[in-house]
């Protein structure tokens, strides 16, 4: 079988979006998670990788106390603030223009200051 058989499927096209502007939708969060406060999550995945282990989008949170087990991530902050304790490391204050790397498996408390907007690329 010859390759002009199967045409490779092209990649997608890149694409340019405004983190601020890019319309949200709900995202469920666990009220196990929820430690104080009424915090609202919301996101938009803008790629996903075919075998789903790199994904990259926009995430937001509102004011509150939330407790989370994190993924390989890094995050820039695009508007908000808020303060993540990782159990047993470190104390982050995040806010515009923080560059943020989580390890896979850390244990983190978000205090979410002012609702977060962050754009993120997760590696699985």
């Amino acid at each position: 079988m010859s390759t002009s058989d199967h045409p490779a499927t092209p990649a997608p096209a890149s694409f340019a979006v405004s983190v601020a502007d890019v319309e949200l939708e709900a995202d469920d969060l666990d009220p196990e998670q929820i430690v104080s406060g009424e915090p609202v999550v919301t996101g938009k995945v803008l790629w996903e990788s075919a075998d789903g282990k790199q994904v990259r989008g926009i995430w937001q949170i509102t004011p509150g106390v939330v407790t989370d087990v994190e993924a390989n991530e890094l995050f820039v902050v695009v508007s908000g603030r808020a303060t993540v304790e990782v159990e047993g490391g470190g104390t982050m204050e995040v806010g515009p223009g923080s560059a943020c790397v989580l390890r896979e498996g850390d244990r983190t408390t978000w205090t979410v200051h002012e609702t977060l907007r962050k754009a993120y690329h997760i590696s699985y």
